[in-house]
């Protein structure tokens, strides 16, 4: 585990993006403009040369769905009620995200009234990977704040298996999902670039989405990159990282302090290998006592391949002499996920400014976020938490304003700023526009 003082971090500090290469571009370039004239044709065509199956129907009976979920419910009825009280969880917070956003008028001055509308955009499609381990939490994740925005139509897709039909874990949570929200879902077999394309574009049996959401490979990323513009996206992910803050006083045993950051340096390690986990200690002692810990956990973890290989590429911590110092370096990582491990959380919170989420006192797991708190895990990566914050009911509303005018002074005066600035500028015909309401 590679350890530093913190004044060696700017001179080693790498920003990671999340850009794509040349060669993915190019083939997910070709995925996108074949989907886009042939459909369907294209989109099996894809699926037979990167996905475990080709199924003749791309669109899943949801009856295949409620059968995974009874299939849960009698099979593994504690992962059953996880998932069951995670949706809960998640569809109370979004519900408490939308009533944040609510129309409005506001009477400018006489005559002049503004405002605006929240409207839902009226379809919405979220893509869940399948692979080694499919997640399942993600549908949850991303299908409730839809559901809860008020979305019309809401799609999800997800890779098929060899039974022509997505992960059954990942169709049990989505029966649960959308019970839990009294919706309607459909579900379509399909992976990769091509689904993105398919539920950007529309095919004949996918329909065009306005707005796509979900993480996936760089294959994923790069189609949604190319297709933002015609049609909406969450954000383009790059590697999932965390950075937790500890100040010592966390723990009156260094020990257990040093193992709670271990392990969820390790958790946050073991989703990749590109995956960064990085820690701001205010000793060696405690840097130590960490990197001792991850090699005693990493000995007892199924995962711990790559987990190594993500700690041995990208792990790091980072010895901090000033509460200051340690604010700076977090302002510049921008991390996905940021816990403090700290006496007096609260009193760090004003002067953070760049994370995705935020995670109060050694409690307060990442882990929690992942799945059961109510939070949402679809978060910026790479830095973009300097500029947007994660998957909310946001992504899913749009904000339009209102105009009504009346006579009056109010309105007046507003007419004939318009038509001073208008000749200003040069356009004629806009203050014409303006002229001709003069009372």
């Amino acid at each position: 585990m590679k350890i530093i003082q913190a004044a060696e971090f700017y001179s080693s500090w790498e920003h990671v993006t999340a850009r794509n290469d040349d060669q993915t571009e190019l083939a997910v370039k070709e995925i996108v403009a074949a989907v886009r004239s042939e459909g369907d044709a294209a989109v099996r065509r894809f699926a037979s040369r990167f996905d475990k199956s080709s199924p003749a129907k791309l669109e899943v009976p949801f009856s295949a769905a409620l059968e995974a979920r009874e299939e849960m419910r009698r099979s593994d009825p504690e992962l059953y009620s996880a998932i069951e009280l995670s949706a809960l969880h998640i569809k109370r917070f979004c519900q408490k995200q939308r009533e944040q956003f609510f129309d409005f008028e506001y009477e400018m001055e006489k005559g002049i009234v503004t405002g605006q509308r929240v409207i839902p955009v009226q379809r919405a499609a979220v893509y869940v990977p399948g692979g080694r381990f499919p997640l399942f939490s993600t549908v949850m994740m991303c299908l409730l704040p839809a559901f809860c925005a008020g979305v019309e139509e809401v799609f999800l897709a997800s890779p098929p298996e060899e039974d022509g039909i997505p992960d059954r874990k990942i169709l049990a949570a989505a029966a649960i999902t959308a019970e839990i929200a009294e919706r309607k879902l459909r579900v379509f077999a399909i992976g990769g670039a091509q689904a993105i394309a398919a539920l950007a574009l529309g095919t004949e049996s996918v329909p065009s989405s306005d707005v796509v959401v979900g993480p996936g490979n760089k294959y994923v990323a790069a189609a949604k990159r190319l297709l933002f513009g015609e049609v909406g996206i969450d954000f383009i992910a790059g590697p999932s990282d965390v950075l937790i803050i500890s100040d010592n006083s966390t723990s009156a045993d260094i020990t257990r302090n040093a193992n709670l950051v271990a392990a969820d340096m390790i958790a946050q390690a073991e989703h990749d290998p590109d995956a960064r986990a990085r820690a701001l200690v205010p000793s060696r002692e405690l840097a130590e006592k960490i990197a001792d810990a991850i090699e005693k956990q990493l000995a007892k973890l199924p995962t711990a391949e790559t987990a190594r290989s993500s700690l041995e590429l990208a792990g790091l911590i980072i010895v901090y002499g000033k509460k200051e110092e340690a604010i700076r370096i977090v302002n510049t990582i921008a991390p996905e996920h940021l816990e403090l491990h700290v006496k007096d959380p609260e009193s760090w919170i004003p002067k953070l400014k760049n994370y995705g989420s935020l995670f109060l006192g050694a409690l307060s797991a990442e882990v929690l976020g992942d799945y059961s708190a109510g939070i949402n895990h679809t978060l910026p990566t790479s830095c973009c938490a300097r500029f947007t914050g994660g998957l909310s009911v946001r992504h899913f509303l749009k904000t339009v304003t209102i105009l009504r005018c009346s006579s009056g002074d109010g309105f007046e005066k507003t007419r004939q700023a318009a038509e001073i600035l208008a000749n200003a500028e040069g356009l004629a015909g806009h203050a014409q526009s303006a002229a001709l309401r003069k009372a």
